[in-house]
């Protein structure tokens, strides 16, 4: 009876300290620096003509030349792929009857380019062969696993950080963790926006005064969530 009695008492106390118990939930995030070590360059040509094989005649011929260009920088020939291809019509509404006017035919190329001092040099060669589009560059670094590794790290910190702030203000103290989950890591890098042709032709571009492009650092991010518990 005594045995019954005491473990009636044991889980009467179980339940009590479980119904004291409180649970607080944050979301943690973590930030860590790369260096960029790859580019992704993407420019080409666009032509314009009444007869749609001519536009699309220029724009290969200028293809096949900025090909060859960025062949004699150094380029390799499996890192030039075609990037995107398009012919469009382009029509005149000025009269009461729609007439065609020309073709537009647009070419474009992705370099991927591992040695990131020579992304000025290459856009320069590039457009003296004949391109006149610049899309822009993607930069990307080849191993974040160590980054990736940090940035977790660093939000588990902030949320164990933010969950004490959480349980002081409210007069609790942290007893342990019930659950965690990773929310997922993710890299972000700064592109270069649209480099216009006219642009390039305007400017005077002698060895000192070429395309310059720095890759800035890539951040990496991380999440996590985690439910502490606290009395």
């Amino acid at each position: 009876m005594r045995k019954t009695i005491a473990i009636i008492l044991m889980l009467m106390l179980l339940l009590g300290a479980a119904a004291a118990e409180t649970k607080i939930t944050v979301t943690g995030t973590g930030e860590t620096q790369v260096s960029a070590d790859t580019a992704i360059i993407s420019l080409g040509v666009s032509a314009r003509d009444k007869d749609v094989l001519q536009a699309q005649q220029k724009v290969n011929e200028a293809i096949a030349a900025i090909r060859q260009a960025l062949l004699d920088n150094g380029v390799k020939e499996e890192c030039i792929n075609t990037d995107y291809l398009n012919i469009y019509a382009i029509y005149d509404y000025s009269s009461d009857e729609e007439e065609l006017a020309a073709y537009n035919a647009n070419s474009t190329l992705a370099i991927k380019v591992t040695d990131i001092s020579t992304v000025g040099t290459l856009i320069d060669a590039a457009f003296a062969a004949g391109a006149n589009t610049l899309n822009g560059i993607s930069f990307s670094a080849s191993d974040t696993e160590e980054a990736n590794a940090e940035s977790m790290k660093k939000a588990v910190a902030d949320a164990k950080a933010k969950a004490e702030i959480l349980a002081e203000a409210s007069g609790l103290k942290i007893t342990g963790i019930e659950t965690i989950a990773e929310g997922g890591v993710y890299s972000y890098g700064n592109s270069v926006g649209n480099f216009s042709a006219k642009r390039m032709e305007s400017a005077s571009y002698d060895e000192a005064g070429g395309t310059v492009v720095q890759a800035a650092k890539l951040i990496i991010n991380a999440t996590v969530s985690i439910t502490y518990t606290a009395e």
